[in-house]
């Protein structure tokens, strides 16, 4: 697995700069072809994504998604996305090629949407149809997660699913300083916030540590 990722503006993308931000192959690309398609196709029933967001998926689902594979290592263990929705961006980083990805999602018509694209792609993803406080899946070495809920609500759901020494990768958007500053009242954290590469109103919050005060 590679781990290089180049850091650009703001701004739409097409497959061949997705292809040249993140070096992903063309098996990748053509998967995710494969997943906008679908994506597409379930849009027209369910509302599964911000319609304004479907002329621009290779940015704002793709690519945002894919900001986090330089952080998962070839060891990583098992990975475990929470209120995976639409697949980002866990089905995306299991496209991409991490591996042993757990995604949970409680919404019949969302599960059904993953699990075609799944079956389409031949992604490597488990999908778990559950409410997050029910998974009784694989502890997570990582887990992952963008607009699931409020950190500090998050936080609760993932010390539920982690192991030991667990990391969190988590995709906040411009809410995000509010939302650590309520966690930091109810946890302790050791985390680091790394900007995010395409919203700049938005990070990744990468917490290695945390405990209840």
């Amino acid at each position: 697995m590679t781990s290089h990722f180049e850091s650009e503006s703001n701004k739409a993308i097409t497959r061949q700069e997705f292809a040249r931000q993140t070096r992903a192959d063309e098996s990748v690309c053509d998967s995710l072809e494969q997943y906008a398609v679908i994506l597409k196709k379930w849009q027209k029933r369910f509302n599964l994504v911000g319609a304004s967001t479907l002329n621009d998926l290779w940015n704002r689902h793709f690519l945002d998604s894919a900001q986090l594979f330089p952080l998962i290592s070839d060891t990583a263990g098992v990975i475990v996305d929470l209120g995976s929705g639409a697949g980002f961006p866990g089905l995306v980083l299991s496209i991409m090629g991490a591996n042993n990805i757990h995604l949970v999602e409680s919404d019949a018509n969302k599960t059904e949407f993953l699990r075609q694209v799944i079956r389409e792609t031949k992604a490597p993803a488990t999908l778990h149809r559950t409410r997050i406080e029910s998974y009784d899946g694989p502890k997570a070495n990582i887990v992952t997660s963008r607009a699931c809920a409020p950190l500090v609500e998050l936080l609760d759901y993932a010390s539920a699913v982690c192991s030991m020494n667990a990391r969190f990768l988590f995709l906040k958007g411009r809410n995000w300083q509010a939302e650590l500053t309520e966690s930091r009242t109810v946890w302790h954290l050791d985390h680091y916030c790394h900007p995010s590469r395409t919203n700049p109103d938005g990070i990744i919050l990468e917490i290695n540590e945390f405990k209840r005060r």
